[in-house]
């Protein structure tokens, strides 16, 4: 397998772990800048507070984009198992 193919595979799989963690991690962001926000506002200090209302956000999105993200990681698989024939040189 040359070099180039192989800096081709990581490229491929970084970037589809790039897009599969995007969702989540927008999530998390949005989540946590206005947790943060409202315990500034409300002077409320309290972890569970902070820590609940992420966890849910989290799990919600992650119960939504489950079918996306699984799709995704099919078609990333059927097609570096489809191109293996390529890498075998």
């Amino acid at each position: 397998m040359s070099t180039g193919a192989v800096v081709e595979l990581m490229r491929g799989l970084l970037m589809t772990t790039f897009w599969l963690s995007l969702p989540l991690l927008a999530i998390g962001f949005v989540v946590g800048i206005a947790i943060s926000l409202l315990q500034i506002l409300t002077s409320i200090q309290d972890s569970a507070f902070s820590s609940v209302p992420r966890l849910s956000a989290f799990l919600g999105a992650l119960l939504l984009a489950t079918p996306w993200m699984l799709a995704k990681l099919m078609t990333y698989t059927t097609t570096l198992f489809g191109d293996l024939g390529r890498f075998s040189h």
